[in-house]
């Protein structure tokens, strides 16, 4: 580590390097590129060829446990007992051979063929959203548009029937709280809330896997029941599965939508570029998610004592691959601090969506549903902007999230 980094006690948990974490990336990457920091308990690393590799690491974990461990240091378990329990389920959680068995049993669900197959629907959700406040003309773009699409989107995808897909969002949110707590929470509610949510939902959801049993269709909910026999998934896991569809399809695309939506209305003459040529809506999907993702870091946990840039990661370190640092690496992308829609996407090589055997399974649905928002807004919102005298809230109280808790628009 260079004396400049030490000089500098870097802290990337501190609330001022949340709330624009940057500047301390670009010195991170300069003088640091492998970094502990004391104060989060962790490593960061921040150049795109060190994350690359990290991902493709079997020395690097994506189990859970001992970030949940952390999280829960001093506290009762058995109130977070049966979230634990059902999340270890997850293939999120599993490692080498068991990851592979359970996500096999997803992944075709989630196919390039298989998720344009519900564009049609994506796009008649994000329409009726905006029949809803089309006269408003004004409105909080995340309340009323960013976290209800997601949330009604992967319902659909599901097949959770329409008079139930507001339980999700009493279920969602408490999980959300507890994977990325804010600083000052109550860690011990904070778990309890999602210790019920957990439970509940899983009981819902084992119902309608039996419901779906019966009476199949063409969800992904009755795919992945298909395939269940074909590799022994057990009807936990079937659950516990479904439950982290529902959930990091729900979180992160509301961030990637309103993130979006906030970089193109800041960045005018880039909106003037989409609005007069449309063809770039696949770009500009891609720049947005490089230039402002909605997960800016995504952690591993060392399973053995290794090397790295001369730093000695030890057994059982957690590790934070700083996917937002990476992102704009110079070494990478040119001028990678500015926002640039016409950059090339068809060989981007942004890491927002993680690499390798982790790779987000729902990257195809989160895209999709990117592109379609930005679309409807373009064509029945041509005048939206950022709402004058009421200043978006950005979330950014954790290492793991990262958008808005709201974002005043008028049109």
């Amino acid at each position: 580590m260079s004396s400049t980094a030490q000089k500098l006690q870097l802290n990337p948990a501190s609330p001022e390097n949340l709330l624009d974490p940057n500047p301390l990336y670009q010195v991170l990457r300069h003088n640091a590129p492998v970094y502990w920091s004391d104060a989060a308990n962790a490593w960061f690393i921040t150049r795109h060829d060190d994350v690359v590799a990290c991902f493709h690491d079997p020395r690097l974990s994506a189990a859970r446990e001992m970030f949940y461990e952390a999280q829960l240091q001093g506290m009762d378990l058995e109130a977070i007992r049966n979230f634990l329990e059902i999340a270890g389920r997850q293939m999120a959680m599993k490692d080498g051979a068991e990851h592979l068995r359970l996500r096999r049993q997803v992944s075709p669900s989630f196919s390039h063929q298989a998720i344009e197959v519900w564009r049609p629907v994506i796009r008649r959700i994000m329409d009726a959203l905006v029949d809803r406040v089309r006269d408003w003309g004004r409105m909080d773009l995340v309340r009323e548009l960013s976290y209800p699409l997601p949330q009604l989107v992967i319902a659909e995808l599901l097949g959770i029937p329409a008079e139930d897909r507001e339980l999700f969002q009493r279920w969602s949110q408490p999980i959300a709280e507890f994977s990325a707590p804010a600083a000052h929470s109550d860690r011990r509610e904070v778990a309890r809330r999602a210790n019920t949510a957990m439970v509940e939902l899983s009981r819902y959801l084992t119902r309608v896997i039996e419901e779906r049993r019966q009476a199949p269709g063409k969800d992904v909910l009755s795919r992945m029941i298909q395939a269940q026999a074909a590799g022994g998934m057990s009807n936990e896991e079937l659950v516990a599965n479904a439950i982290l569809l529902l959930f990091a399809g729900h979180t992160t695309t509301t961030d990637l939508i309103s993130n979006a939506v906030y970089e193109l209305l800041t960045h005018p003459d880039q909106l003037q570029k989409l609005r007069e040529d449309r063809t770039l809506l696949p770009s500009a999907v891609e720049e947005t998610i490089r230039f402002r993702p909605a997960v800016p870091n995504i952690f591993r946990i060392a399973k053995e004592t290794f090397q790295l840039r001369g730093s000695t990661l030890r057994k059982g370190d957690l590790v934070f691959l700083v996917l937002a640092a990476a992102n704009r690496d110079p070494e990478v992308f040119p001028d990678a601090e500015r926002f640039d829609i016409t950059r090339d996407h068809f060989h981007q090589k942004h890491v927002s969506f993680g690499l390798g055997a982790h790779s987000c399974v729902g990257a195809g649905v989160a895209r999709r549903e990117l592109e379609i928002a930005l679309e409807v807004l373009l064509e029945r919102m041509p005048h939206l902007r950022l709402e004058e005298g009421r200043l978006p809230e950005l979330k950014c109280h954790h290492l793991t999230f990262r958008g808005f808790e709201s974002l005043p628009v008028r049109w």
